[in-house]
């Protein structure tokens, strides 16, 4: 069982990699180990493998154990490594042991498939699924998984359920959750996470009710962009970050809401371009337009002259 100290060490810039695929469709581990590698030696406080970024969704469970195992060695615990979970309880709670076996540190627990829960119903799935590892858990708030803040102080309760990752994006959410936590249960420490896709646009918003910690997709294809924005939005120099908004990440989102799944396949895109073969996605996603690849290309040389700025 993983040291409650997992949550001591999520501090800093959340690197989640792209899973790499060969020409033949399957794995290419040799990729993903250097495309894990790259991000670890360029400052990643965490490594989160087969997550949203990761197609955790599109991977076989022995792929999955395949690539948590990976990263795990590759990292050489320099900083922890958080899998995915997901799919019905029962599927859940397989994936959070193959990851325990892999070596992970801790586990993103995603929305539970296909099915709209009550209140209650996702209570039971997110126990159950902490109750079936001795990996520290962090539940991911977005699509059919949305809670109240009374359901997130009994998810706190759990010995073992460390924090909340928001992908929904309702601030008035978030803060009566954050405040309803600290008064039910205080003094404990549970970790928020900003997740919204491309969350360094929500950066100031989410600083602003005290979240700090948060998943850069930006980084697995630029990661000196992602490091620059972090450095400025947590000391306070909100020049740099208004910059690079309205320079790169603004336009980057304008960019991403142009095709559906390019959350995903264009981070992929911008690892292929910056010189590493990581593959295509798998389906259901499919690539970016040429067009918008090319778009991406210039925003990256643009976000990249912003820094030269500074």
């Amino acid at each position: 069982m993983t040291s409650p100290a997992l949550a001591e060490r999520l501090d800093g810039l959340l690197f989640f990699p792209v899973t790499a695929f060969g020409p033949d469709g399957g794995l290419d581990l040799d990729a993903f180990r250097a495309h894990v590698r790259a991000g670890v030696e360029a400052g990643a406080a965490a490594v989160f493998a087969c997550c949203g970024t990761g197609e955790f969704h599109a991977l076989s469970p022995e792929e999955f154990r395949a690539c948590v195992a990976a990263a795990v060695d590759e990292v050489a615990g320099r900083v922890p490594v958080v899998a995915g979970a997901g799919y019905g309880t029962a599927l859940a709670v397989q994936y959070a042991r193959l990851a325990e076996e892999a070596g992970a540190d801790g586990l993103l627990a995603m929305p539970p498939y296909l099915v709209v829960p009550g209140q209650e119903g996702m209570l039971r799935h997110y126990a159950a699924l902490a109750a079936g590892t001795g990996l520290d858990v962090i539940v991911y708030q977005r699509d059919n998984a949305v809670f109240t803040p009374e359901t997130v102080v009994e998810l706190a309760k759990v010995p073992n359920i460390i924090g909340l990752k928001d992908g929904l994006g309702d601030l008035d959410l978030m803060q009566r959750i954050i405040s309803a936590v600290r008064t039910e249960l205080p003094g404990q420490d549970f970790l928020y996470f900003n997740g919204l896709p491309t969350a360094e646009l929500t950066g100031l918003a989410y600083r602003g009710i005290g979240v700090l910690l948060y998943s850069s997709a930006v980084f697995a294809f630029s990661p000196e962009i992602a490091l620059a924005f972090h450095k400025a939005l947590t000391t306070g120099d909100d020049a740099t970050v208004n910059k690079l908004i309205d320079g790169f990440y603004r336009p980057l989102v304008n960019l991403r809401n142009q095709g559906r799944g390019y959350a995903v396949s264009l981070v992929k895109a911008g690892v292929r371009m910056r010189g590493l073969d990581v593959g295509e996605v798998r389906p259901p996603l499919s690539e970016p337009s040429a067009a918008h690849v090319k778009e991406l290309a210039d925003l990256i040389e643009q976000g990249l002259a912003l820094l030269g700025d500074r």
